[in-house]
């Protein structure tokens, strides 16, 4: 399938640029192990998407788009309809990044056969090029299923928020010698497995550093270390969204703040009649 796209200006919102674009590729991403550092945000909708495109090179449709879009407590919550219905309008959105989508909360843990039904109709139904599901040594067959029958899998290891249960929080991994060196065993079983490449959230920075080293795919951070290969944060979280964030978050806006104050200052126009003026109406 041609990854070469020309992009439709006819909508008066689509991208204002028709230009062929090439989109990155999995195999691209994967050799960047010790090379240029990989950019990753998650999006949720199609005009995110634009505006991440030129300056990501993967665009992750997180699950966490059940707290984030939906305000749900926990990611458990997320149905593969979400996912679908998000993850399409993330690739229409976008020409550039590669498109990887969460597998949510039992959808694939059953078998390597689940796995790979879900897998492919999230990647028929979406035009994404990867999938992502949490999990280490457990899921390594299933990791190897899916990528011997042509499914790019991005694995995820330390803090896995689909397994917050069972982990009894949000807290930090890797901090007993014990827990460490199952983190770093699980790590090095998906990459063996054969995932792309592995993201690393929540874990002390010894840990995600010693990660980083083991495995021979690229490491992507998130609350883990900046010797990985690359870095992921929530795109609302890194926009200052919300007024609470995890520790390893770096508000690079706060947009929150400036979006009540353009509603604040709206609804002051409409009420003193001051919108709509004129330059609004049709005469």
């Amino acid at each position: 399938m041609s990854t070469t796209f020309t992009l439709d200006t006819s909508a008066s919102r689509a991208h204002p640029v028709p230009e062929p674009v090439r989109r990155l590729t999995v195999p691209a991403i994967a050799k960047r192990k010790g090379g240029e550092p990989i950019v990753m945000l998650t999006a949720y909708t199609a005009r995110m998407a634009q505006l991440l495109d030129p300056h990501c090179d993967l665009l992750l449709v997180g699950d966490s788009l059940g707290q984030v879009i939906y305000g749900l407590d926990t990611t458990v919550k997320v149905s593969i309809d979400m996912m679908i219905a998000h993850g399409a309008a993330v690739v229409r959105g976008s020409c550039r990044s590669v498109v990887v989508i969460d597998l949510p909360f039992g959808s694939y843990e059953e078998s390597p056969q689940a796995a790979f039904r879900t897998a492919a109709r999230v990647m028929q139904e979406t035009g994404a090029a990867a999938v992502k599901l949490e999990g280490g040594a457990v899921m390594a067959p299933t990791v190897k299923f899916l990528s011997e029958r042509g499914i790019p899998v991005m694995a995820h290891v330390g803090l896995t928020p689909q397994a917050v249960n069972a982990l009894g929080g949000y807290g930090a991994r890797g901090r007993s010698e014990a827990e460490a060196a199952k983190i770093l065993d699980d790590a090095r079983a998906v990459a063996e497995a054969g995932c792309f490449a592995l993201v690393v959230e929540g874990v002390v920075e010894t840990l995600g550093r010693d990660i980083t080293a083991a495995v021979t795919c690229p490491t992507i951070g998130i609350g883990a270390s900046p010797a990985c290969d690359g870095q992921v944060l929530v795109v609302d979280d890194m926009l200052g969204m919300f007024e609470r964030a995890p520790r390893f978050v770096e508000r690079f806006d706060n947009l929150a703040a400036r979006i009540s104050d353009a509603a604040a200052r709206y609804a002051g126009a409409v009420r003193e009649r001051r919108f709509p003026t004129d330059a609004q109406l049709y005469r």
